[in-house]
């Protein structure tokens, strides 16, 4: 059933009910086997190269440091995305893309188009100076932007809005950065050994001060604009197709812009790159960080704003928008469920949460006109979600919004699209029989 106007359903194709077999390049398991070789192949490659410029003690040093700030990245970026948490998929495979098949792109067409440009100017100086501010960055964001394009393309349920668009793009920058991370400290470890210095003075300390203590978020920052730019299309309804293709092209366009200032401010003169990072990095950092989190509570508002017309309906509880719009009263009733029942109805919870969530975005772009031609088909299958795992989340959730804030129960007189009232308790209620 549906609780908010009708929207038209996928056409009948010639042939329906005909049992069809995909060929055998449409099979899960082929299409996630060569995804999953193509990456591992990557990654032995870029191990390789990264070892043979490092050494093996040089290389083991880098990634000893190197991962220091991964999981507080990744940490970041999953906080980010509580209100409608993507599967863990999604981010491994963005993680491995920017750590393996992302920095050997760069590695690779960087190396060549630096010695090229050095080859036919007969200057590697500028050879050097240009390929890190106008090669390295369209290199290496267009390598990044691939796995937001990929999730974004075959992941589309996924990927809903803004805050997606982010968590994709950090999670993807944040692998690539781990891999250039370990190159840099690798080769600094190398230089100091050759050198014999030590403690602060080393270069290997220098290097892990500027790359891991002062910017740990430039590659995600980047990236991220990036980000914004596909989740803001994917905000956009399907016939936009214009602004759905050129709202990502101007965010990639933005972050090749804001990695060649980065990468140039060493240029600017003896304080350019202090100058850049506390005038420039630094605001930027402070704003992107800002609008994620505005997204986020922006995304809150949505649900306590869509999911009442489900409790009219009778498929939710009457605390249930208000406690599925505040993560302390979400929270609160996973600790519940996980002290009476259990880490596994903890879990269903969690479960519920989402599922709800993602059905009041999608009755909210329903109800904005930019509802696919599936939106019936993927209502009814978030609420069957939801009805399966009634029993132990609306406890919860009503005791989390009972602790939260009292909330007044929503009741309201005739439901529409012929849901009656029901006159017993709701646990009592069966929208299968209406």
């Amino acid at each position: 059933m549906a609780t908010s106007p009708p929207f038209p359903t996928c056409p009948p194709s010639p042939g329906d009910g005909v049992l069809r077999h995909p060929h055998w390049w449409q099979r899960r398991w082929v299409r996630y086997g060569a995804l999953s070789s193509l990456l591992a192949l990557s990654g032995l490659v870029i191990l390789a190269l990264v070892r043979r410029q490092t050494g093996t003690e040089g290389f083991l040093v880098g990634l000893g440091l190197a991962v220091l700030p991964v999981p507080w990245l990744i940490a970041a970026f999953r906080w980010l995305d509580r209100v409608e948490p993507g599967p863990w998929r999604n981010l491994v495979f963005s993680f491995a893309w920017g750590a393996c098949a992302a920095a050997l792109i760069a590695i690779v067409a960087n190396s060549f188009a630096t010695r090229w440009i050095a080859t036919s100017t007969a200057d590697p100086a500028s050879a050097d100076t240009l390929g890190a501010t106008v090669i390295a960055p369209i290199v290496e964001e267009s390598a990044k932007a691939a796995a937001v394009l990929l999730v974004f393309l075959f992941r589309r349920r996924d990927f809903t809005g803004i805050v997606d668009g982010v968590v994709i793009a950090g999670v993807t920058a944040t692998g690539f950065a781990f891999t250039e991370n370990i190159l840099y400290l690798g080769t600094a470890f190398g230089t100091d050994q050759l050198t014999g210095d030590r403690g602060i003075a080393s270069v290997t300390a220098a290097t892990f001060f500027v790359r891991i203590v002062m910017s740990p978020f430039a590659h995600p920052l980047f990236t991220v604009l990036t980000g914004i730019g596909f989740g803001i299309a994917a905000l956009s309804a399907e016939r936009q197709h214009v602004r759905r293709v050129l709202l990502p092209v101007c965010g990639l366009l933005l972050a090749m812009s804001m990695h060649a200032f980065w990468n140039g401010s060493s240029t600017f003169g003896e304080y350019g790159f202090f100058a850049v990072y506390a005038g420039f990095m630094v605001p930027a950092f402070g704003l992107l960080t800002w609008l994620a989190i505005w997204t986020r509570q922006r995304e809150l508002r949505t649900v306590r704003a869509e999911l009442p017309a489900y409790v009219l309906a009778g498929w939710l509880g009457p605390a249930e928008p208000f406690a599925l719009s505040s993560m302390r009263a979400r929270r609160m009733a996973r600790d519940y469920a996980r002290h009476h029942h259990g880490r596994p109805a903890a879990r269903e919870v969690a479960r519920y949460e989402a599922y709800a969530t993602s059905l009041a975005f999608l009755r909210h772009r329903g109800r904005t006109g930019r509802a696919g031609a599936d939106f019936v088909v993927r209502e009814r299958e978030l609420l069957d979600e939801l009805w399966k795992r009634r029993t132990v989340a609306r406890p919860a959730l009503e005791y989390a919004a009972r602790t939260a804030a009292p909330v007044r129960p929503v009741y309201a007189g005739p439901v529409p699209y012929g849901y009656g009232w029901p006159t017993a308790p709701y646990p009592a209620y069966n929208p299968y029989r209406t």
